[in-house]
């Protein structure tokens, strides 16, 4: 995998791109630090389908203890983000 810095994946977008096509992947990283991953089509995670959703979140019901925090606290919870 490539590490390209912002400015160079900006100023050299179109190179960078053909990289990509060519099946190299690159990060990108503004001060040294990496913000983003460019992969070439296709070769992106698979989309998880309802039944696998939730199954998830059957398995996350299981691993929850009651009394702790109540759903509606962890909705308000996760909203926050």
């Amino acid at each position: 995998m490539d590490t390209v810095g912002a400015f160079e994946a900006k100023t050299h977008l179109a190179r960078l791109l053909d990289r990509v096509r060519n099946r190299r992947e690159a990060t990108i990283t503004p001060n040294g630090v990496p913000a983003a991953v460019l992969v070439p089509v296709g070769q992106t995670e698979r989309k998880l389908s309802h039944k696998e959703i939730i199954e998830g979140m059957r398995d996350l019901r299981k691993r929850v203890r009651p009394g702790k925090m109540s759903v509606r606290d962890m909705v308000n919870e996760g909203r926050r983000y």
